[in-house]
């Protein structure tokens, strides 16, 4: 498969980090029509030179390259179903989302003959505005080599890592590891108050310590004021530690600290925190330890 720029891109999905990745495309010169279900998330793309069919069908009607960024797996097997009878022959689908492999494998299947690419992203939604992201490929190479143009757009960093289902493993590996670090982050925190440290003066050791990691270092100034405004909300990380768990257990490999924080953000979602930054699992070493808001 050869470069495909001059073509129409379809995406379906433009949720918080969807719309970012979608508007990156349009920023380098693509074509872009769009569909997502919610109205106020379509009027959103329009006003950055989106344009939004009134259907998943008339989005991706002629397109070589259709994107999907969508909320679940069922969201994207039913996607899948809906869209493959209505795809190019030429078409490539290109997912974005946090699947399991197992669901991936489905829609692969549904697809058929149509090339599909697994390209799960790792980043923020600033980082997606910035079209810095990171992305993690596996599927056919050759349709690798035709959509590497578009996924630069909205990313720095593009790894194909085979034929299957590896990117899937990919990205829920890192995920168990952002989420982990959520969790690290406010037991160390509680644990340096409780030695007499300030809030503010612990942040600037980890800022200057060898974990100041990048995820780290991004969620320093948020913690400093205490704003938990979602770049991923907890309802969303508990979904993906849901998928990574089932994915771990099928394939027998024990992951304690990933069932230590699934169990976390189930009693953040569940104590009305779901929409708040992932990062508020802070809170939850603090109460344990009878601290209140620093």
């Amino acid at each position: 498969m050869n470069d495909i720029s001059p073509a129409p891109i379809a995406w379906i999905g433009l949720g918080l980090i969807g719309l970012p990745m979608a508007a990156r495309l349009v920023s380098a010169g693509r074509q872009v029509k769009a569909f997502d279900i919610s109205r106020a998330r379509c009027e959103l793309a329009a006003a950055r030179g989106i344009a939004c069919a009134a259907d998943a069908a008339g989005a991706i009607s002629g397109a070589r390259l259709v994107f999907t960024s969508l909320p679940s797996e069922a969201a994207l097997v039913d996607a899948a179903g809906a869209m493959a009878p209505s795809m190019r022959a030429d078409a490539i689908l290109i997912e974005t989302s946090t699947v399991g492999p197992d669901a991936s494998a489905a829609v692969a299947k549904t697809l058929g003959r149509i090339a599909y690419l697994r390209a799960p992203i790792s980043g923020s939604t600033a980082l997606a505005e910035a079209g810095t992201l990171s992305t993690f490929v596996s599927g056919p190479r050759a349709a690798f080599d035709a959509a590497l143009p578009a996924l630069r757009a909205y990313t720095r960093a593009q790894t194909w890592l085979g034929e299957g289902e590896e990117a899937r493993y990919a990205k829920l590996a890192v995920n168990l590891m952002v989420a982990v670090t959520a969790g690290m982050m406010g037991e160390a925190l509680a644990f340096a108050r409780k030695g007499g440290i300030a809030w503010p003066a612990m942040l600037d050791v980890i800022a200057d310590s060898v974990v100041a990691s990048p995820l780290v270092k991004y969620k320093l100034d948020p913690l400093r004021r205490r704003d938990f405004t979602p770049a991923a909300t907890n309802s969303l990380v508990l979904k993906d530690l849901h998928v990574l768990v089932e994915a771990a257990e099928r394939a027998g490999v024990p992951l304690p600290l990933a069932s230590h924080m699934l169990g976390a953000y189930r009693s953040l979602v569940e104590g009305g925190a779901a929409e708040e930054d992932f990062f508020s699992a802070v809170k939850i070493a603090e109460r344990a330890a009878g601290l209140g808001v620093p």
